[in-house]
């Protein structure tokens, strides 16, 4: 087994971290096609971190302050 994927327990859905963040399906993809929120794709499912959704932060929304 790999050593990335030693506890399956902390790997879950894009549909579980939706309901955990409270956003959409579409929201948590968005986040993974960014690079924002690292996944990790078997079988044609991309699963995420349980950690990672749960300790995530927002950027702040707009333009960068200069």
């Amino acid at each position: 087994m790999s050593t990335y994927f030693r506890d399956a327990n902390e790997w879950i859905s894009q549909a579980e971290a939706a309901r955990l963040r409270g956003v959409s399906r579409q929201a948590i993809a968005v986040l993974v096609k960014k690079g924002r929120l690292p996944a990790l794709k078997i079988g044609g499912r991309l699963l995420v971190r349980r950690k990672e959704v749960e300790s995530f932060t927002p950027e702040a929304a707009g333009r960068p302050p200069k």
